[in-house]
């Protein structure tokens, strides 16, 4: 026990003021008592729990893990590795710790299933089922750990009972050793030999702990006390007793510098063991004194301990806001409204991020735990739902892209083999593009449906680059042959004068330029050499300008038609008709003006001037004509 008093302080004496000095000093010294008595209870407490069970020791040199920022198949491994190493009572609280964080985590686990699940089956889960094979082996570690733990507890229980039974009976002999007409030496043998078998009597229940060793002590002590022993034996069993204390008692104190508090007070622990276990009294006139003292370098070893735990403490209150704060970013990801898959995959990324930092953070305070992991599991399992929501939405949408796909997929299988390159290379091209504008489909066809309609475009467009090599081989020898035929013939031919005799020749060169073929696309510069030639030729024949001009459309025409342009070919058909309409109309508008010229003869000049304009454009309508003659009867023959 604490002195109650202290001699710088004055007596109360009546004075108001030494009064509450007084009253003060006395609050103190109960509240020192007070912490003492706890800190000394915390202390036999767990030296009664490990004395019951020896293997509880060992959990002090298991390291308790930050077993929240684990993931579960960490935990899974944690768990079987001490279940392989330690004893299954040393491992309680670490196996406590693991099954809940892991159930915790398994829980999540299995409501974002659920989610995805009811996202698939139109809120159904009534079918619901997942296989997680991790839970089944932890299940299995953990249904081990009970199995070894109930049978060490059994076999512990009747050896706790055995042995109070007979440490009972020990301290019922010590009773009785208090004899005074017993002879003195044969009692202190006797004495000894119950002191030595207490010492291997071994544990006993932990709530009968204190109250037994104390009874022990108490008549120990008596013993000594009451028996009148050989003075000169007793002495030296108290002055050795007394120099073990104060060696316990400095080591206590050396304990006071040991940078690890946990080290230090569970050395601490095995101090205050091996003073009510092992050591015996001492003489009267030390027993308070010693005692105090161990206990008052207990307490302080206790306080720095506690200021340790208190700096925790504050550590997991900043954990515990740090993690109020990610629960609140992850709300605040729920509520955005987000309308693409692309988005909710950035949003999705950020909140993973979030829950690992979340995981990471560390311990909060135990009396938080439940509630804070319940935030967090609400606020993961909002945004869970509205991303299954979105995907249940777009699932529709993605099966209708599906359909839309295997549409195309048909067609171009359709096309895939076609002849006619001409007309369906543009339709295959447009096939590709509405390919690129359909979204997505879902995931499980996706590979399947761009392979299959990889493998149609493929197949048509091997073709088409086949035809159009081997096209290209024609078309450079055309060129080859139309280059020679160039410089070599028509630069150098020579009319003779006689019209139908230079334009058989003309004609014939034609056709002969005709039966080259078309040449490549980038190399027809060479039709305009040609054309320009045989302007030449033209210029020098006495032909009329409409046959001229037929002539020369005509060898355009058909080198249009060579170069299988329908698409312009066409396009010059609908201008041809339209400019025949107009000549037509002209016409008609001329005839009409000149109704309106009554009486005038036809040497009148604005009547001559009319008649002059009509005449002009029927002989351009003519031409205009002649040509979508010609015109029709090349089409005419590219369509059969």
């Amino acid at each position: 026990m604490l002195e109650q008093k202290n001699d710088n302080l004055p007596e109360a004496d009546g004075n108001p003021e030494n009064k509450i000095a007084q009253e003060v000093q006395n609050s103190k010294i109960e509240k020192a008592e007070d912490t003492n008595k706890k800190v000394l209870d915390e202390i036999e407490n767990s030296n009664a729990e490990e004395s019951e069970d020896e293997t509880l020791t060992e959990r002090h040199d298991i390291p308790m893990l930050d077993y929240e920022s684990m993931s579960m198949e960490a935990l899974a491994e944690e768990l079987e590795k001490l279940l392989a190493t330690g004893k299954v009572a040393s491992i309680k609280e670490h196996v406590e710790e693991i099954r809940k964080e892991f159930y915790n985590k398994y829980h999540s686990f299995i409501d974002d299933k659920r989610e995805e699940f009811a996202t698939e089956n139109n809120g159904d889960t009534t079918d619901f089922e997942y296989h997680f094979p991790l839970k089944g082996k932890f299940d299995a570690l953990l249904n081990d750990y009970r199995e070894r733990k109930n049978k060490h507890y059994k076999n512990l229980e009747n050896t706790l009972k055995n042995n109070l039974a007979v440490r009972l009976a020990l301290i019922e002999e010590l009773k009785g050793l208090i004899n005074p007409e017993n002879n003195i030496q044969d009692i202190f043998r006797q004495f000894n030999d119950i002191r030595e078998r207490w010492r291997n009597a071994g544990p006993i229940p932990k709530d009968k702990y204190n109250h037994v060793w104390n009874n022990y002590h108490f008549h120990v002590e008596n013993f000594y006390d009451y028996i009148h022993l050989d003075r000169e034996a007793r002495d030296m069993d108290f002055k050795y007793n007394l120099e073990q204390k104060q060696k316990v008692i400095a080591r206590a104190k050396e304990l006071l510098h040991e940078p690890d508090l946990n080290k230090a007070f569970r050395e601490l622990q095995l101090l205050h063991r091996l003073w009510k276990e092992e050591l015996g009294p001492v003489s009267r006139e030390y027993r308070d004194q010693i005692w105090n003292e161990f206990s008052s370098v207990t307490r302080e070893i206790h306080d720095k301990r506690e200021q340790f735990f208190q700096q925790i403490r504050e550590k997991e209150k900043q954990t515990l806001e740090v993690k109020k704060q990610i629960i609140a970013q992850i709300q605040a990801l729920a509520e955005e409204n987000i309308t693409s898959h692309s988005g909710w995959q950035k949003q999705i990324k950020k909140v993973e991020e979030q829950k690992e930092a979340f995981f990471k953070a560390g311990r909060v305070p135990m009396e938080n735990r439940d509630e804070i992991w319940e935030a967090f599991r609400n606020a993961t399992k909002e945004f869970n739902t509205k991303k299954n929501s979105f995907y249940k939405n777009l699932k529709a949408e993605q099966h209708n892209n599906l359909l839309r796909k295997q549409a195309l997929i048909e067609k171009a299988n359709q096309l895939k083999d076609s002849e006619d390159f001409v007309a369906t290379t543009p339709i295959m091209k447009q096939i590709q593009e509405e390919w690129k504008n359909i979204g997505h489909v879902p995931k499980k066809n996706s590979d399947a449906i761009w392979n299959e309609f990889k493998a149609a475009c493929n197949h048509y467009f091997d073709r088409l680059h086949a035809k159009r090599n081997e096209e290209n081989q024609v078309e450079n020898a055309a060129y080859e042959a139309k280059k020679a035929y160039l410089e070599e013939t028509l630069k150098h031919v020579e009319l003779t004068g006689d019209h139908k005799t230079d334009l058989e020749t003309i004609k014939s060169h034609i056709e002969k330029w005709k039966s080259f073929g078309r040449v490549p696309h980038h190399k027809r510069y060479i039709e305009a050499k040609y054309n320009k030639i045989l302007d030449g030729l033209f210029d020098k024949l006495s032909l009329s300008k409409k046959d001229s001009e037929i002539i020369r459309y005509n060898n355009r025409i058909t080198s249009l038609a060579n170069s299988e342009e329908n698409t312009k070919l066409m396009s010059e058909r609908i201008f041809l008709t339209k400019k025949i309409e107009e000549l037509q109309q002209e016409i008609r508008q001329l005839e009409n003006n000149k109704l309106f010229i009554t009486g005038a003869s036809e040497k009148n000049p604005f009547v001559a001037e009319v008649n002059k304009n009509i005449e002009k454009r029927k002989q351009d309508l003519e031409v205009w004509k002649e040509k979508l003659k010609q015109l029709d009867t090349i089409l005419k023959g590219i369509s059969e």
